[in-house]
């Protein structure tokens, strides 16, 4: 008898806590419907100053980042149908093909977990936040986020003191990550990235947000200088030279950048450049032989697309040599995205993988509008070939290739809905509706004098 009370009891303690579980999730769902904004804003925070480390385990096995939980919530309260675009195709036969691969045992359960949750999510939602947020917010929020991180950077390496490495979390992802890196007796500024690399080519993909705001060209350029001084402190060649190219695009492509802003960015990046490049140059140089190694190894490593196979992953490279030189410890680190993806995955996702990326900055070759997502993602692609997709910079990197196929669209949709309008003006056709839509389109000219 006790026995029965004591699993009845057991039941009814487990239905209370699903009801109250699924009573907050109904509330937090309310609240991301009824602030877009603001959740843009928590997720923007938890992806610059959330160190990778932080997050929840689900049963046994799957941990869940806390930028993972806060975008699956940003999804869940803000979803709603879009129109598809051609990237959205190359995207859905990526996952698919990851996701049949591992049903039939040929890719492990990591990589499949890591592209749905790593790739597909985050490029989800820099799908669809523009249809509910404006570009101009957007934008502003993600500098806003870059400046603060940057200001940490900079005091990071004045102090030598990261306040984030202190949050100590007992798990692998600690271990791997928690840790601070020098450079010949520099600390290299990391913050919430948990390297020095994620840090340095994240900083590098918002200084093209910075161009894009709608600031005083003072203020742009000072957010430009200190991005950009973030950025050369991680000590990382990555996120310079992505940083120079991302600061290059944006002068000679972005629109509505201010004549301003271009020339002054220009001209104190060239006097910068030649005021501080020596004391930067000195640190590499006297790495010396790691220096070399460094560079030795990531041109070895492009051997190993002998090895990627049409589907599934690689066999494993313990024991394997290539003329009489032993391969072996590329097991444990790969700095190339592209040759990881096709060492995991096969050539036939990563042609999807890339195919995406290419779709995501085709108007730069399309002479169509550019925007500060495109330039970051284009930016960001000879980075690709030294650094895998590292902590949060892989989500980041993915919501950016969203963001920039989801402008494009929203842009493509504006003008579209321009076009109807004049053609409603022009056509005087009869009907109520009509004659209240095409009032309301030759209204359209006078709104954008005013």
């Amino acid at each position: 008898m006790r026995k029965k009370v004591g699993q009845t009891v057991g039941i009814m303690a487990m239905i209370g806590v699903g009801a109250v579980g699924l009573g907050g999730l109904v509330i937090v769902a309310l609240f991301v419907r009824a602030m877009p904004r603001a959740t843009f804003v928590a997720w923007s925070v938890a992806m610059f100053f959330t160190p990778i480390w932080i997050g929840v385990t689900i049963g046994h096995n799957l941990f869940l980042s806390a930028v993972t939980v806060v975008t699956l919530i940003a999804l869940a309260g803000l979803i709603k149908e879009l129109r598809l675009a051609p990237a959205d195709i190359a995207m859905a036969v990526l996952v698919g093909l990851v996701t049949l691969q591992y049903a039939l045992s040929i890719i492990s359960l990591t990589y499949a977990v890591t592209t749905v949750l790593e790739w597909l999510i985050p490029y989800a939602w820099g799908r669809l936040v523009l249809s509910v947020i404006p570009p101009r917010f957007i934008t502003s929020c993600i500098t806003s986020c870059a400046l603060i991180a940057s200001a940490m950077a900079v005091t990071e390496f004045a102090t030598g003191f990261n306040i984030f490495s202190k949050i100590k979390v007992n798990n692998p992802l600690y271990e791997t990550w928690g840790t601070l890196l020098t450079r010949v007796g520099y600390l290299r500024a990391e913050g919430a990235w948990g390297h020095p690399i994620a840090l340095g080519a994240a900083l590098a993909m918002c200084v093209s947000f910075a161009f894009a705001t709608s600031w005083r060209p003072k203020y742009q350029v000072l957010s430009i200088l200190l991005i950009a001084a973030g950025t050369v402190l991680t000590l990382s060649r990555t996120g310079i030279y992505t940083l120079i190219l991302a600061v290059a695009l944006s002068i000679a492509l972005l629109p509505n950048v201010r004549r301003a802003t271009r020339t002054a960015t220009a001209m104190i990046g060239i006097i910068g450049g030649l005021i501080f490049a020596p004391f930067i140059m000195r640190i590499f140089s006297d790495e010396g032989q790691t220096a070399q190694a460094s560079a030795s190894y990531r041109g070895d490593l492009f051997s190993l697309f002998s090895f990627v196979k049409p589907f599934g992953s690689a066999q494993s490279f313990d024991g394997v040599t290539i003329a009489g030189h032993y391969i072996g410890f590329y097991s444990k680190s790969i700095d190339n995205t592209f040759l990881l993806t096709g060492l995991r995955l096969g050539w036939f996702p990563l042609g999807a993988f890339c195919l995406v990326i290419i779709l995501a900055i085709l108007p730069i070759f399309m002479h169509q509008r550019i925007t500060p997502a495109i330039i970051a993602v284009a930016a960001q692609i000879p980075g690709l070939f030294t650094v895998a997709l590292i902590t949060q910079f892989g989500m980041f990197f993915w919501f950016m290739v969203g963001l920039a196929v989801g402008w494009d669209s929203e842009s493509r949709r504006g003008d579209l809905t321009r076009d109807d309008a004049s053609a409603l003006a022009s056509s005087g056709t009869a009907g109520a509706v009509d004659s209240e839509k095409a009032g309301a389109a030759r209204r359209i000219p006078d709104m954008d004098r005013t």
